[in-house]
C-alpha cells in the first residue's frame, strides 16, 4: 500500500513539474512595449530610428540641397557599428531607418553595396537573356548624394542585483561630394534593471 502511494505521489509530482515546464505563447502587438531583460530590443530600434530620422529630415541640409539641385537627395546607409557590450541585430536597426527615410517622401533611397551586387548580377543576366524592350541597361544607376553612418555604444554600471544600462547612438550624414558632415545626431537611452538575473 505504501509503495502504491509512493508511486502515486511520484506521478503527481512529475505531472506538476511537467506542467510548470510547459511552454506558453502569448500573441502581442508588434508596437507593444515589453522590456524583459533590459537589453536593446525591437522597441529601442524602432523608437531611436524614428526619432533620429525625423531629426535629420528637419534640418537645413535638406532644403539647401533641394534648393540648389532642384531634386530630392539620394541617401545610402553605410556602416552602423555595434561598439556595445551586447549583440545587437544591426540589420533590424538599419531596416527601421530605411523605412522611415523612404516613407518620408523627402529623399530617394539608394540600395546598399550588398544589394547592388545582386541587382548588377541580374542586370548582367538581362543583357544576355532579356528581350530589348524589357532589358535594363548597365550604367543607369542613381548615385548617392549622402551616406548615413554611425555607432551604438554602451556603458554598464552594475552593483549586486542592480544595473544601469546606458546606450548612446551617434549618427552622421556625410556629403559624398566633399566629405562634409551635414548632420550629426545623437540619442541616449538609460535603463535601470534589477533582479537576480542581472549580468553584464
Amino acid at each position: 500500500m505504501i509503495t502504491v502511494l509512493k508511486r502515486l505521489g511520484l506521478l503527481l509530482m512529475m505531472g506538476v513539474v511537467l506542467t510548470a515546464c510547459a511552454t506558453k505563447v502569448e500573441r502581442m502587438s508588434p508596437d507593444e512595449v515589453k522590456d524583459i531583460s533590459g537589453r536593446w530590443n525591437d522597441t529601442d530600434s524602432r523608437l531611436v530610428s524614428e526619432e533620429m530620422i525625423d531629426d535629420v529630415l528637419a534640418r537645413t541640409w535638406l532644403g539647401e540641397f533641394t534648393g540648389q539641385r532642384k531634386r530630392d537627395p539620394a541617401v545610402i546607409v553605410g556602416e552602423i557599428r555595434n561598439l556595445s557590450h551586447e549583440h545587437i541585430n544591426m540589420q533590424t536597426f538599419v531596416s527601421d531607418m530605411e523605412r522611415v527615410l523612404i516613407n518620408s517622401g523627402k529623399v530617394v533611397f539608394v540600395a546598399s553595396s550588398e544589394e547592388r551586387k545582386d541587382v548588377r548580377q541580374e542586370r548582367g543576366d538581362q543583357d544576355l537573356n532579356a528581350s530589348d524592350d524589357t532589358r535594363n541597361a548597365m550604367g543607369q544607376e542613381r548615385g548617392a548624394d549622402f551616406m548615413l553612418k554611425g555607432t551604438i555604444s554602451t556603458i554598464l554600471d552594475t552593483e549586486g542585483k542592480k544595473q544601469v544600462r546606458f546606450y548612446q547612438i551617434d549618427l552622421n550624414l556625410i556629403s559624398l561630394a566633399d566629405n562634409r558632415k551635414v548632420w550629426v545626431g545623437q540619442k541616449k537611452i538609460k535603463k535601470y534593471v534589477t533582479g537576480p538575473s542581472v549580468r553584464p
